[in-house]
């Protein structure tokens, strides 16, 4: 299957710094957009996936926005080309600490942050504590209470996948279990497969995502739903939060509530889009382009 490069060429480098948990250190990548020489004259922009998905989720509002800002969009431990780690390390003190050394490295005091699903999850807990780097938050679709049957539904699939006979049949399965992304077109489905597997030495390819991450998620669901209201009344940042109309992650009560209590918050929502606004076209990269202009 071909497929389409998003980015003009050179348009971002390739990086890696080294996390360190209970097992010892991994290497984090992260991918760098922009004009390098202006990095000490830009804001920078942290973009954060989720759950099973990296970094190259960005692509398209990276290209769009390195002009106007530093771009850092990491693969989260045991996703994309970041190292594997033993199951227990797949958790969110793993996760934040790691973000934590890679804002560290860049040599920032200041960052805006922008997290799909669980990006936005690891981005209201770094912002909720005291002396957060985080300045300007954005949440896509995901808030402070997620239900247990979402989680389920999601458990059901992370994981479970066995090798695929081509790229072709890599983003069959994607279209099928990432039903509610949108906007995808053919084209954003033959990225996101492309740089969502990787050939094995037998010929097939395998989702660049670690079964054990399944694993370590399945074993985290609780029989109540997940419940981060304190957390979110802790932020203190100016908030964006985006939501698809037919998100099955976040509940219109829940986005109702979030305008309701904790920080200064702004809410968008998007027609025909459920879990997760994808941020693949100029109406949702401008919504948040505009946001942060005006915040």
């Amino acid at each position: 299957m071909p497929h389409r490069t998003i980015q003009p060429a050179k348009a971002y480098s390739k990086h890696y710094h080294l996390g360190l948990g209970f097992h010892g250190f991994h290497r984090i990548n992260y991918l760098e957009w922009g004009d390098a020489t202006a990095f000490n004259h830009m804001e920078t922009l942290f973009c954060v996936h989720g759950l099973t998905r990296n970094a190259r989720d960005f692509d398209f509002l990276a290209n769009k926005m390195c002009t106007q800002y530093r771009i850092v969009c990491p693969d989260v431990v045991g996703r994309g080309d970041s190292d594997h780690i033993p199951e227990d390390g797949y958790n969110y003190l793993q996760y934040n600490a790691d973000m934590n050394a890679l804002i560290a490295r860049l040599g920032v005091t200041e960052i805006n942050w922008l997290g799909t699903s669980m990006g936005g999850i690891i981005g209201m807990v770094l912002a909720s504590v005291a002396q957060s780097p985080i300045k300007r938050l954005i949440v896509n679709d995901i808030g402070p209470e997620v239900s247990r049957e979402a989680q389920m539904a999601i458990g059901e699939y992370i994981g479970r996948s066995d090798d695929f006979v081509s790229v072709a049949a890599v983003a069959n399965h994607l279209r099928r279990i990432y039903s509610e992304f949108a906007p995808m077109t053919d084209a954003d489905w033959e990225h996101m497969a492309h740089y969502s597997s990787r050939r094995t030495k037998q010929g097939t390819f395998r989702l660049k995502v670690d079964n054990r991450v399944g694993e370590a998620f399945r074993d985290a669901i609780s029989y109540f739903n997940v419940d981060m209201w304190d957390t979110w009344e802790r932020i203190s940042c100016p908030v964006l939060v985006l939501r698809g109309k037919e998100s099955s992650f976040l509940s219109e009560e829940t986005a109702e509530r979030m305008l309701a209590c904790g920080p200064e918050t702004t809410l968008v929502e998007f027609d025909d889009t459920g879990h997760t606004p994808t941020l693949r076209n100029d109406e949702q990269v401008s919504v948040i382009s505009d946001w942060l202009a005006e915040n």
